[in-house]
């Protein structure tokens, strides 16, 4: 299926199962007001303070939405809670539902982390940017009279028996109500429990929309507050529901799972402190890479029980990913679609995803309990084998990006003369050489940063077909994750994807930069 059937699909899924949720038992499972069994308008939640902002979010007529902020931040209001209430604004409208929308949700805390890099004068722009596309999804989707997320009652833990079990089977059972129920008493208890209890409802079916979105959320809670955690990861619940069913045969998750930690002795594991040498890194990477999706999942399996650190498993995972965005050709003829054209590895390919998802999966498990972190790690590698295998293309044979006669091409050692070169192959769309002046500027031993912010510029002018964001935060966060002897990998991906999706400029830039003078 083509990309742009495949959006247009999701989307459509999404608006048709709000419509058909509404109903009387629903409505009354859920614990929301009669009246919107009645076709009335149902209880909403409210924010409290942040709940002027959160309605302006979505309220504002697009058109008017960027003065107004700017007008905002002029009287003191400050960017992280402009994302803070357009966080909560998406939540409240898009319930992890919308292709669109929790694409933007997820963009969110990366376009924040963005602005910090940024000059004082720059630094609302990638903020602006992801929030004139929230709004005007918001508005696209109906405004507040379609709001997914309402009020539920929450259950007693002991009488119901709210665990992250029960909650599982209700998702695999599609029981929304029931599911609810046993996330709202569930997350009561903290922010810690929500976030393991959505993931082993998540681990049924590694996918990239499934473990991005509770990532990003988790990466808001500093801006945002741990009060709203569970109405952040409450989307991923609803995504769980709405998106998919967890796989039979005895090679996808639900099974796969339990036969590795029984194989492996996991149960009563405790994550290991072993260091390893980048050879080490290197070979388990290409054996991530080259494997079945089992294959991957008991090789990392393999490692953690072995005593390796978790975060070495990791950066192989990452490594492995890496490949598919520098081996990849490119889009071909039977999947160009407007935007993403012949040769483009921008937005939804194969790379960007597997790159967004290793990173999801890797800082979960930095974040979770140890049944949890050795999850996330066993699915961060079955995704990358399953994503090569799964979703087409020759990469065993493909050879990765910059080639040889690439770097033979590259005579400039000087840093600024490198950057200015690196400039122009972005903006003429030359994606290997933007990878080959990428990977030498780094193996020439020049400083990181200039180089990161001659990309950011791009991943904030550009539109990235709802990407940007999301895989410039990546690349930065693995490359500086990862080893001295790696780091090249992940600059010149990230130059190659900017190469690719140069010349779309984002919606509303123009006018974010007029109204800030940047």
């Amino acid at each position: 299926m083509a990309m742009h059937s495949r959006r247009e699909f999701l989307t459509d899924v999404g608006r048709g199962m709000i419509v058909a949720s509404v109903g009387a038992a629903l409505a009354a499972d859920m614990g929301l007001s009669r009246a919107e069994a009645a076709g009335e308008a149902a209880e909403s939640l409210d924010f409290g303070p942040m709940e002027p902002l959160v309605r302006l979010m979505q309220e504002t007529p697009v058109n008017r939405l960027l003065p107004v902020l700017v007008e905002k931040m002029k009287s003191g209001v400050e960017l992280k809670r402009l994302v803070a209430a357009a966080a909560l604004a998406n939540a409240r409208t898009f319930g992890g539902e919308d292709y669109v929308g929790f694409h933007t949700m997820m963009a969110l805390a990366p376009a924040f982390h963005m602005s910090a890099e940024l000059p004082e004068a720059n630094r609302a722009l990638p903020i602006l940017k992801v929030l004139y596309r929230n709004t005007n999804r918001i508005q696209e989707h109906g405004g507040r009279p379609s709001e997914v997320l309402h009020p539920v009652e929450q259950g007693n833990g002991s009488q119901n028996g709210a665990t992250p079990e029960s909650l599982r089977a209700a998702v695999r059972a599609k029981d929304r109500a029931q599911a609810e129920q046993a996330y709202a008493t569930i997350a009561a208890h903290s922010p810690e429990d929500a976030l393991n209890a959505v993931l082993m409802s998540v681990e049924d079916r590694p996918e990239v929309h499934r473990v991005v979105l509770p990532y990003r959320a988790w990466d808001l809670l500093d801006l945002i507050g741990k009060e709203h955690a569970q109405t952040l990861l409450r989307q991923s619940v609803r995504y769980c529901l709405a998106f998919g069913h967890p796989g039979t045969s005895a090679g996808d998750p639900p099974k796969l799972l339990p036969r590795i930690f029984d194989e492996h002795h996991l149960h009563d594991a405790t994550p290991g402190q072993r260091d390893v040498e980048d050879a080490w890194i290197e070979k388990m990477s290409q054996t991530i890479f080259a494997g079945t999706p089992q294959q991957a999942a008991d090789a990392a399996a393999a490692a953690l029980a072995d005593g390796i650190a978790p975060d070495a498993v990791g950066h192989a995972i990452s490594l492995a990913a890496n490949q598919l965005i520098l081996r990849d050709v490119g889009r071909t003829a039977h999947d160009e679609v407007a935007f993403k054209p012949i040769g483009s590895v921008h937005g939804d390919s194969i790379g960007v995803h597997a790159c967004d998802s290793a990173n999801a999966w890797r800082n979960l498990a930095r974040v979770t309990n140890t049944q949890n972190q050795f999850a996330c790690l066993i699915l961060g590698a079955y995704q990358v084998a399953y994503d090569r295998t799964e979703r087409g293309g020759d990469f065993l044979h493909w050879q990765p990006l910059p080639l040889p006669e690439h770097l033979q091409q590259i005579k400039e050692t000087r840093p600024d003369a490198l950057l200015a070169d690196l400039d122009a192959a972005v903006r003429g769309n030359m994606q290997a050489h933007a990878a080959a002046i990428a990977q030498r500027y780094v193996d020439l031993g020049h400083a990181a940063r200039p180089a990161f912010d001659l990309l950011l510029k791009f991943a904030v002018s550009e539109d990235g077909a709802l990407h940007a964001e999301k895989f410039y935060r990546t690349s930065c966060e693995e490359f500086a994750a990862n080893r001295p002897a790696f780091r090249a990998r992940h600059l010149a991906a990230l130059a190659r994807v900017t190469a690719s999706e140069y010349g779309r400029p984002a919606p509303g830039m123009a006018e974010a930069r007029e109204l800030l003078k940047a």
